[in-house]
């Protein structure tokens, strides 16, 4: 080992890629001997792609992120909202060709899909709606990307989400990624620091000039006028100045970071077989839990659907149907989890898929038995949002339930793709629906009307409520829903501009 050492340290300088090789891989220690050390894992192509092209990556991040604070900064659900990921889109594309990658098959459904719950974010008010468009854009985005960097057609429910999570948190172990790769790339290229000075004395001569033209488009153009005009009252402010300049750091790190991450493959694409649990105990379990649901389903066929049966002492036939939707549903939900349980599980067994069949069939009746309680009660009391929610779920789950029983004897059935495609169809339903103009056009139809819950509905609900508080002179809404209209009206701007405020503006110059 002493001579080998000793040739190595002779070696010409042409040679001095094998000479670092051996530096990385042993180090020297003060009695003379030779010690092994631990090489670093070596890039994947796609980091090594990166690594190369830092310069488009890092300026294309901060593009990015530059542009996510323009359309962003003050504005929950404005335009500016869908050309944000619009861009978003447009950015992970680029990126993907710089990395010499092509979008896969059916990339486009999770495309369109984005775009509809973005222009759904900026026609509506509702606060609620808003947050769960955003975070299923979040989700199709990551789930979209994961496709394109792994192979994801086997992997399951589970398997996407534990994936998701893993993805979002471990980018941030990339922290240092924009710093390593950049020194790497100034020491590549050979790149000198008089060349740094030539880019910042560029950056100082074209201020002025930027200054200038601004000053001349602002002119020229009343929109362009307002947008430079509201982002220079944001720059004078200093605690707004900082605001804009840490969110834009922040985009841009996240925006490096995850692509960083998603580089280097860390990810296990196998999905192995989980079904080696003995069906006995599954069989046992469900039969039980199966028995009792059949004698609850004969019950709300004969009782609720029927009306066959004697009622309990005490109750008219409104108030039984109007008792249990929550409990239902919640049992429905278990039901769901179980059959999951057991498909993913438990060794294949045709008793177990029987049962689980059956199983199915009667959530299926407490499904329909939660939906009619929940219509009687809607009837007698008011609509709120989260009775929309749960009559939603119901009709969710009614579908999930379709493919599960496709899937018990089809296990080619692709459940997971299936599961993805109901659940954003439906929820677009939602999305585009405007719930409160929904409650609004009902509640205003009964006799005892809940003033105090109309006062909580955004400027979704202002086409049926504002005619209705003119017509019927309520001063009690007219203070607090039509000053929020007002309110929402003021922050209206082209890149605030969203569809909901601006209808709900407009109705009240109508009226008042």
């Amino acid at each position: 080992m002493e001579n080998l050492q000793n040739d190595v340290t002779n070696i010409s300088s042409q040679d001095s890629v094998i000479k670092d090789d051996w530096n990385q891989a042993f180090d020297t220690c003060y009695d003379g001997t030779i010690q092994y050390k631990k090489l670093p894992e070596p890039d994947t192509e796609a980091t090594s792609h990166m690594k190369d092209n830092f310069v488009f990556f890092a300026l294309s991040a901060l593009i990015y992120a530059v542009f996510y604070t323009f359309c962003m900064f003050q504005n929950d659900a404005g335009i500016a909202f869908l050309f944000f990921i619009i861009a978003t889109l447009v950015y992970f594309c680029l990126v993907l060709k710089k990395l010499e990658m092509k979008l896969k098959k059916g990339s486009i459904l999770y495309f369109a899909a984005m775009l509809l719950l973005a222009v759904s974010t900026f026609c509506t008010d509702d606060a609620r709606i808003i947050i769960f468009n955003k975070i299923g854009i979040f989700l199709l985005m990551m789930s979209l990307l994961l496709r394109q960097f792994y192979d994801t057609s086997e992997w399951k429910l589970g398997k996407n989400l534990a994936s998701i999570l893993h993805t979002a948190f471990g980018s941030l172990t990339q922290i240092l990624r924009p710093f390593t790769d950049a020194k790497k790339y100034v020491s590549t290229k050979g790149i000198k620091t008089y060349n740094m000075l030539y880019l910042l004395l560029g950056v100082v001569i074209a201020v002025p000039f930027m200054a200038i033209v601004i000053v001349l488009l602002s002119s020229a153009d009343v929109f362009f006028s307002q947008i430079t005009s509201d982002l220079m009252d944001s720059f004078t402010d200093t605690g707004t100045f900082f605001e804009l300049v840490f969110r834009t750091l922040m985009v841009f790190m996240g925006a490096y970071l995850l692509i960083a991450y998603l580089c280097k493959h860390t990810l296990n694409e196998d999905v192995r077989d989980t079904r080696t649990c003995e069906p006995l105990l599954a069989i046992t379990v469900t039969s039980l839990l199966t028995a009792i649901y059949l004698l609850f389903a004969g019950i709300q066929i004969f009782g609720l659907f029927l009306g066959k049966l004697q009622l309990p002492k005490g109750y008219t036939y409104a108030q039984y149907a109007r008792e249990g939707f929550f409990q239902l549903l919640a049992v429905s939900i278990i039901n769901l989890i179980l059959v999951l349980a057991c498909m993913n599980y438990f060794r294949e067994s045709k008793v177990l898929k029987v049962i689980l069949t059956v199983m199915s069939l009667c959530t299926y009746i407490m499904i329909a038995s939660s939906a009619v309680r929940m219509i009687m009660y809607i009837n007698t009391y008011d609509l709120t949002f989260l009775r929309i929610l749960v009559l939603w779920t119901l009709g969710l789950l009614a579908l999930l339930f379709l493919g599960i029983m496709i899937n018990i004897f089809k296990e080619r059935f692709p459940l997971y793709r299936y599961s993805i495609v109901i659940v954003t169809v439906l929820y677009l339903v939602l999305s585009f629906s405007h719930p409160d103009y929904i409650i609004a056009s009902v509640n205003t139809n009964k006799s005892n009307v809940d003033y105090y819950y109309l006062n909580t509905l955004s400027a979704d609900a202002a086409p049926v409520l504002i005619p209705y508080i003119y017509e019927n002179d309520l001063e009690d809404i007219d203070d607090i829903y039509l000053k929020e209209i007002d309110d929402d009206g003021e922050s209206l701007g082209v890149r605030t501009f969203n569809v909901a405020r601006y209808t709900a503006k407009s109705i009240k110059s109508k009226y008042y």
